[in-house]
């Protein structure tokens, strides 16, 4: 237990005595400072014991002044003040003034006789803090040593986890680097982990390197990432803890991150049987009965499924093994295996793959194959590597909805290259159409497939009118409209418009 005021007054051999503030007994001490200062607050970092003869306040011998200094010590944040009284010493007897000014604040004064010397109170206190300290340490060792033991006997994470929290009484939650409970002692680790999972998010964007605290609703709680080399999870310590759970935290982390590389390590044969089921799924005509089967052994209920294929590339410490493991535990059924410089994975046509890929393979290319029936699961996995150079072009996962659009080509070229593009087609309109009509009148003709009544009616013009404009712009721009390959280039010019930012100094040829 940390040294209180209550226990100083209690050591025979300084004579201390409690002339007032009694409701302050319960203070800790921390530190024993000895001031003549007038203003000491300054100086204090808080739970002292400052001890004083009050050589310059006797001289003032001013009422005023004692309630003033007494004020002072206390907002400082002083555990006591200790007051020298003798026959050789300024002051002989306690100030009336002091005295209630120390009981109002509720600081406790204390009196010294001039036989027990200042230095004396500060070897007390600081031979009392370091007895506590090393009292400490000693129960820190016994519970390390308790914690070890657990985490030997074999019984697992809940073993470990009931010693910490009978140990040192502090509530504590793990789960794994999505969430999911893996046990709790001394809370209820459902509920702790929904209160928390903003800061889960925050600390999982750093991985081993993250940690935080945060207030709960139901209190205080601290999160630290578990793992060796790579995020396996999170521990929650849940309530401010106390001294010997902030020296043991760093312990409790080890053991853990022990704990789940060990689950890790279990779980390998489990994801190879997984493995070797996908590299079966993968065969070309494969009966449906057979491909609903292996997808119903593992775990896999939805009808259509799509294959991903992403990038491993040569980073330096790569490990595409360890990349499998993270998509394989992410996506429901754990279909993934690492196959020709990819790896490969099987979900459900429900699952948000692009969020999986944003938390377990950032910044990798990825194709996303299209949802097919399970026996074709072979051509949704070509696809998405027929789509991965586009991904690395994007810097992002491409799905095959997008890979088949116009746009997505557009955007792979530069916005000069296609800026230039554009202006080579349309620049005729830019010079003799500044109110864009010729243009509107393009893009919405093209749109509806070169039919008059319809564009007359989005436009709201007449048909005739229409006619006049599409005739100028084949005028203008040399194109025949009856021709399929001058109408593609015409409106790959509008689209890659869109699809461009004006560049700086780059103006449309022959705009105002």
């Amino acid at each position: 237990m940390p040294l209180t005021v209550r226990d100083l007054l209690a050591i025979p051999s300084l004579r201390l005595e409690l002339a007032a503030g009694r409701a302050g007994l319960g203070n800790v001490v921390e530190a024993a400072h000895a001031s003549e200062m007038l203003r000491p607050a300054a100086w204090l970092e808080g739970a002292e014991v400052v001890m004083t003869t009050g050589l310059l306040l006797a001289a003032q011998d001013d009422r005023d002044a004692w309630a003033q200094y007494a004020a002072d010590v206390a907002h400082g944040g002083a555990a006591a003040l200790v007051l020298g009284l003798g026959r050789l010493l300024p002051l002989q007897d306690v100030p009336s003034a002091l005295a209630e000014a120390a009981e109002t604040l509720g600081l406790p004064l204390l009196t010294a006789p001039e036989r027990t010397p200042f230095v004396a109170v500060t070897k007390a206190v600081f031979g009392a803090r370091a007895a506590e300290e090393r009292r400490l340490l000693e129960r820190t060792l016994r519970t390390q040593r308790r914690l070890t033991a657990a985490t030997a006997s074999g019984d697992g994470l809940d073993a470990l986890l009931r010693a910490w929290q009978q140990a040192t009484g502090t509530a504590v939650v793990v789960c794994d680097v999505l969430g999911r409970l893996l046990g709790a002692a001394g809370a209820e680790g459902t509920a702790a982990l929904a209160e928390a999972a903003g800061i889960l998010d925050a600390v999982a964007l750093r991985g081993l390197r993250g940690s935080a605290d945060g207030d709960l609703p139901s209190g205080r709680v601290q999160v630290q990432p578990l793992g060796a080399s790579r995020l396996r999870g999170f521990v929650l310590l849940l309530g401010a803890g106390n001294a010997e759970s902030r020296l043991l935290g760093s312990v409790l982390v080890s053991l853990l991150s022990v704990e789940l590389e060990r689950r890790h390590l279990a779980d390998e044969p489990q994801r190879r049987r997984r493995a070797q089921l996908l590299a079966q799924l993968f065969t070309p005509e494969l009966p449906p009965a057979r491909a609903r089967s292996l997808l119903t052994a593992a775990g896999v209920r939805s009808t259509a499924i799509r294959a991903v294929a992403v990038g491993t590339g040569e980073r330096p410490g790569e490990q595409p093994d360890e990349l499998a493991a993270d998509l394989a535990m992410a996506a429901p059924g754990g279909l993934a295996r690492v196959a020709g410089g990819c790896v490969e994975l099987v979900v459900g046509d429900g699952v948000d793959v692009e969020e999986i890929l944003r938390r377990f393979a950032p910044g990798r290319p990825a194709g996303i194959g299209p949802a097919v029936a399970p026996q074709h699961a072979a051509l949704s996995l070509r696809q998405a590597h027929a789509l991965l150079p586009t991904s690395t072009e994007l810097g992002r996962p491409v799905t095959t909805a997008e890979a088949g659009s116009v746009r997505l080509l557009l955007r792979l070229g530069s916005p000069a290259l296609l800026s230039a593009f554009a202006d080579t087609v349309l620049a005729p309109l830019d010079a003799q159409d500044p109110a864009a009509a010729l243009g509107e009148t393009l893009r919405v003709w093209l749109e509806t497939n070169g039919s008059w009544a319809e564009t007359s009616k989005l436009l709201g013009v007449h048909r005739h009118t229409v006619q006049s404009r599409i005739e100028r712009i084949a005028q203008l721009t040399g194109r025949r409209m009856d021709r399929i390959e001058d109408r593609v280039d015409l409106w790959l010019a509008l689209q890659a418009r869109e699809s461009a930012p004006v560049l700086p100094d780059s103006a449309p040829s022959g705009a105002p």
